[in-house]
């Protein structure tokens, strides 16, 4: 089995670049995958696992083949490379180098009556994040990033996410790709904004359907907005008109699921 101990191994700097740098992750087309949950979420989800590193002081070998269920290459690392190459507070000795997958819209797979998560230009991992989070709970279709303004193989969105990124069709492309896109596919553009609104809870969701949101600074752009086939508002009681965009998200997403016929048992 390989080992490496040295920071300085260039093998070692190139999974730092992969860490630190989207122009490296575009131009290698893999990205570091960390934890035992997020490492088995991807692999479910159809990523193509190339290679683990592992501490052996929390996992061992015969561990990460049960949890891979595949014959890959692992590597022991010691503790100054894992510390290294580790991206959270909390570890479980176990990092993977992952293959990433086409985004584009045209890979999009989807079924009849669609239910879509747009959001246009979400700049925080944290926010990107939570929107994933919640387009797992509620089993959606696919997440759409219309000119997305992170790398989505970010480590700061696979943290935020807990492997979220890995369970749900995603896919990106600008706003003026995504707008063509939906309306081609016939589905229907219900966008949270201020101007020109009706109550979202008026709306009927269970047809094919697009919920898109914009962020919490600016909005949607005009484009999404001409759009629309009607633009819906969360009615607010308080003292502020908008609220964190995974929570307006989560309300309209979950309003649908409703109409739907979602059951909680």
């Amino acid at each position: 089995m390989k080992q490496i101990s040295s920071i300085q191994n260039p093998f070692i700097k190139s999974l730092v670049q992969l860490q630190e740098k989207a122009k490296a992750r575009k131009q290698s087309g893999t990205f570091l995958i960390e934890g035992q949950r997020e490492i088995m979420l991807a692999q479910k989800g159809g990523y193509a696992i190339q290679t683990v590193l592992f501490l052996p002081d929390i996992i061992t070998p015969e561990e990460i083949y049960r949890l891979t269920h595949t014959d890959i290459e692992i590597i022991e690392i010691s503790r100054e490379v894992y510390q290294k190459l580790a991206y959270r507070d909390t570890t479980e000795g176990i990092i993977a180098i992952a293959e990433s997958k086409n985004l584009a819209l045209s890979a999009l797979k989807l079924k009849k009556n669609p239910l879509i998560l747009v959001a246009e230009a979400p700049e925080k991992p944290g926010n990107i994040g939570a929107l994933l989070r919640t387009a797992d709970a509620a089993n959606l279709d696919a997440v759409i990033i219309a000119n997305p303004k992170s790398d989505l193989y970010n480590p700061n969105i696979v943290r935020s996410s807990v492997g979220c990124l890995f369970t749900r069709q995603i896919a990106t492309g600008t706003t003026a790709e995504v707008i063509a896109f939906l309306q081609e596919k016939n589905i229907a553009i219900y966008c949270a904004t201020l101007q020109d609104s009706t109550s979202y809870h008026t709306q009927d969701f269970t047809t094919a359907t697009a919920l898109v949101v914009g962020t919490e600074a600016t909005g949607l752009t005009d484009n999404w907005r001409n759009a629309s086939k009607q633009n819906i508002i969360i009615p607010m009681q308080g003292e502020i008109d908008s609220m964190n965009v995974s929570v307006a998200a989560a309300i309209l997403i979950f309003e649908a699921k409703r109409q739907r016929g979602f059951n909680i048992e």
